[in-house]
């Protein structure tokens, strides 16, 4: 039986009550009726869910769902069986009962198409137990989602190395693969391709623009000045929110200063035991806790449109991982508040956490164990005979694979013919680039807090895509000089006089090498470079010298 366009519009109005789907969303659906893999990159609210529930409904077979977090595989499981009218999701993770696990696992592997399970949602670290992928191999599998799919990535805000194994499972299900994320620029998008093994996937990448989030940066010189200001502006705001701080010391101190005050607040963060952060989640999505005090821990997947504000206590690593966490407000389209609180100081935080220590004489040893074996070996047998802990083990499997000194399979790593000597001073060279490239995007952060332009041109220049005009809706926008001084900068030439290249163009460096052209600001053009990430340049300097060359379509 073939299924077309029009027989997953009418599941998608008969099941689950989507009268009309977005074009993004039909695109993608037609490359799986293709047998097509696809690259989603969608700001939330965007109903990326929608991508992959349709189809799979639609389609014999079971789909996998990988989703980094057990809250959210629950909530999306619940929703699809309440819209389906039966139990076709299942769940299956850590926190689950044997039986219930037995019961899951029957269900995916029923003969009767009326009753199998559809969905099955997984956490990552359960694909890279070899039982489970043994078990997913053996069933009927639609296709593969792979949720939050920047969590594959190592340029990624949020990497987690269980992603690293799906990999090999996806190449040996070979079935369409849906990978989605609300947040990815362009080397994350490169890298999840890449990680994931998709064969000329469809990219779908919409807009990345929140119009209605009003973006605001407040500046602080003493840090008790700031604690105050976070504190008394909280007080004040309408909820729900969130607030993001970059300990959890933090978190525990202004929640506790903020219930002192009437205020329905709680912390969540990964020091506090499971069944709690997931009160937590709860009260937050039924309205009993207004607002959130949290590390970066709490918020992927959220399904709660009405968030007010977002706060920010300190600044975040990224822009990767600001804009990630800003998205939570306002997924109803109404007005939220994305509210930065800056001190310069705060950097140095920031800076720490980006700086990446490698260990050589563990590079070493696990070098020499895989050479010593002649074969390749598991991850669980490196984890025995290596005695390293599973997330230190990943990453340095990571950097030896990434500087070549390693090949993977689904038979496990092998060592490639290189010394020892020659594998750990390549590994080292891979880590310290990314050491580089994070520094870069701790000084992008920056750069975002005490731009005196368009912040919403800034942040979207970031990811490559252009805001001709100043937004109207950020703080620097709102004073009235400064967005006189926008309209004469946009009425002033043309963009060929200002910008002596094209967003996204290839260009070369002679010093930093091959970069790509995210965007301008006030004279400044903004490349992404290889070897050492971002880098601000000015456009005068770089037409004068001609610091940068275009590259060469290749064919």
């Amino acid at each position: 039986m073939t299924i077309t366009l029009q027989d997953l519009r009418s599941t998608a109005a008969s099941t689950f009550g989507w009268d009309t789907l977005r074009p993004g969303q039909e695109l993608a659906m037609e490359a799986v009726l293709e047998g097509r893999s696809t690259l989603c990159v969608m700001p939330t609210g965007s109903g990326k869910s929608a991508i992959y529930q349709v189809p799979a409904m639609a389609l014999p077979g079971v789909a996998v769902v990988i989703s980094p977090l057990i809250a959210l595989q629950h909530d999306q499981a619940e929703s699809i069986n309440e819209s389906a009218g039966s139990p076709r999701a299942h769940v299956i993770n850590s926190g689950m009962k044997k039986s219930e696990l037995a019961a899951a696992w029957e269900a995916a592997a029923g003969e009767d198409e009326s009753t199998r399970a559809k969905f099955l949602f997984l956490a990552p670290e359960q694909i890279a137990r070899d039982d489970v992928a043994a078990r997913l191999r053996s069933l009927d599998v639609s296709l593969v989602v792979v949720d939050e799919a920047h969590c594959v990535s190592s340029w990624g805000h949020d990497f987690r190395p269980d992603y690293l194994q799906l990999g090999h499972l996806l190449k040996d299900l070979d079935v369409p693969v849906i990978a989605l994320t609300a947040t990815a620029s362009h080397p994350v998008q490169n890298e999840i391709v890449e990680r994931l093994r998709l064969t000329d996937p469809t990219v779908i990448v919409e807009g990345f623009d929140r119009p209605n989030l009003s973006l605001e940066v407040v500046h602080h010189v003493e840090s008790a000045d700031k604690e105050r200001a976070v504190r008394d502006q909280v007080l004040s705001l309408q909820g729900p929110g969130l607030v993001y701080v970059a300990t959890k010391k933090a978190a525990n101190a202004l929640a506790s200063e903020l219930q002192e005050r009437g205020r329905s607040a709680d912390v969540y963060h990964a020091g506090r035991l499971r069944n709690e952060r997931q009160a937590v989640h709860d009260g937050f999505l039924d309205g009993t806790i207004d607002v959130v005090i949290a590390t970066t821990a709490f918020g992927m997947g959220i399904d709660k449109p009405d968030v007010r504000f977002v706060l920010h206590a300190d600044i975040s690593d990224s822009l990767d991982s600001y804009y990630q966490e800003i998205g939570r407000g306002g997924r109803d389209g109404l007005v939220s508040q994305a509210i930065l609180h800056y001190r310069p100081e705060d950097l140095s935080l920031r800076r720490f956490f980006a700086a990446k220590s490698v260990n050589r004489t563990q590079l070493r040893q696990l070098f020499v164990l895989l050479m010593v074996a002649g074969r390749p070996v598991k991850t669980k047998k490196l984890r025995e005979l290596s005695g390293l802990s599973p997330r230190k083990l990943t990453g340095l499997l990571n950097l030896l694979e990434a500087s070549g000194s390693v090949g993977d399979s689904v038979k496990g790593y092998r060592a490639r013919k290189i010394s020892p000597a020659d594998a750990v001073e390549r590994a080292v060279e891979q880590a310290e680039t990314r050491e580089r490239i994070d520094q870069s995007r701790v000084e992008m952060a920056r750069r975002y807090a005490e731009t005196r332009g368009c912040r919403r041109q800034f942040l979207l220049s970031y990811f490559g895509e252009e805001l001709p005009g100043a937004c109207g809706n950020c703080d620097n926008c709102s004073r009235e000089e400064a967005t006189a001084s926008f309209e004469d900068a946009v009425a002033a030439g043309t963009p060929d006089a200002d910008q002596p290249f094209d967003v996204e163009t290839l260009v070369e460096h002679p010093e930093w090498g091959r970069g790509t052209v995210m965007g301008y600001e006030e004279g400044i053009i903004t490349v992404l470079f290889d070897s050492v990430g971002y880098k601000t340049l000015s456009t005068e300097v770089v037409e004068a010298k001609e610091l940068l060359a275009p590259v060469p379509a290749v064919g």
